[in-house]
């Protein structure tokens, strides 16, 4: 006995039909920037990256138009366009909001929080991974990894930094994107909408008045390992062991570390002999001996 297309839950519809093209008045403005892109590369299909950003700064989301777009172009079929576009998850294939909110809920970032934040968000907003708020301001997502593990647990809103957030403060930076309020990232110009920030990934310049000043470089945290290497870290307080220690040492008074000491004493590498001398260490006896 055999079961028919339709029973199998299988569609043998007609094929989809190619992607309309843009506008022309769109198209003539887009072929100008994009032939400004193109004119950076030696070979025109490094472009491909940025065109992209360039047709999701249009319409919001990479369109099966823009990737139309993209191949002409680039002299590329649509299948190569297209393997690209799905790859990068920068790159959104559906309408999505203003901001994009992600939520790092990379193994850091969960253990510090990131969990309870996105859950909180997800509960917050109504809305689950990927999905858009009702007036089209906030699309909420996991991320695996934010690369600001110094931070964590770590936000980010269309690419930009909210560090060391807990539920309560990512609660109030999407109600404050929602109300139209201004937002300030921890670190980096002030914040723009989707768009805005897919036609500077394009290559374009931020042409907001004093945007590019207010652009940020590493926090202090991601430094302390280079001005250690440096020897130009800063005389750092020893925090004391968790099971005792002096404690009423004046507040402003800057510990000045030994050689011997280690930047923080939780987690301070020592001999066995010194951190538990019921077990000292010693030289590993051969079998017979």
């Amino acid at each position: 006995m055999t079961t028919s297309s339709s029973e199998r839950g299988v569609s043998l519809g007609m094929p989809e039909l190619p992607a309309p093209a843009y506008p022309d008045d769109v198209r003539a403005r887009l072929e100008a920037d994009a032939r400004e892109v193109i004119a950076r590369y030696p070979d025109s299909r490094s472009a491909l990256l940025p065109l992209l950003h360039l047709v999701q700064s249009e319409e919001g989301h990479v369109t099966r138009t823009g990737m139309r777009f993209c191949a002409d172009m680039l002299d590329l079929t649509t299948a190569e366009v297209t393997a690209v576009a799905t790859f990068y998850t920068m790159y959104r294939r559906r309408p999505s909001g203003d901001y994009q909110v992600g939520v790092c809920t990379n193994t850091l970032c969960a253990v510090m929080g990131g969990d309870a934040i996105f859950e909180t968000l997800q509960e917050h907003l109504g809305v689950g991974n990927g999905e858009t708020t009702g007036d089209g301001k906030v699309t909420l997502e996991h991320i695996e990894c934010n690369a600001a593990c110094d931070f964590a647990p770590v936000v980010m809103v269309n690419w930009e930094f909210f560090d060391n957030q807990t539920p309560g403060s990512a609660k109030r930076l999407v109600d404050d994107l929602r109300a139209g309020r201004p937002v300030q990232p921890t670190r980096g110009a002030r914040l723009c909408t989707f768009k805005e920030t897919a036609r500077i990934l394009a290559g374009f310049p931020d042409e907001r008045p004093g945007a590019v000043e207010e652009s940020g470089s590493a926090g202090p945290a991601s430094l302390v390992g280079l001005h250690l290497a440096k020897g130009e870290a800063a005389p750092a307080r020893v925090v004391h062991p968790r099971d005792g220690g002096p404690h009423d040492e004046p507040q402003d008074r800057v510990h000045e570390p030994s050689p011997a000491e280690h930047l923080s004493s939780h987690d301070a590498p020592q001999d066995t002999s010194a951190s538990d001398p019921a077990h000292p260490a010693g030289p590993t006896a051969e079998e017979g001996e």
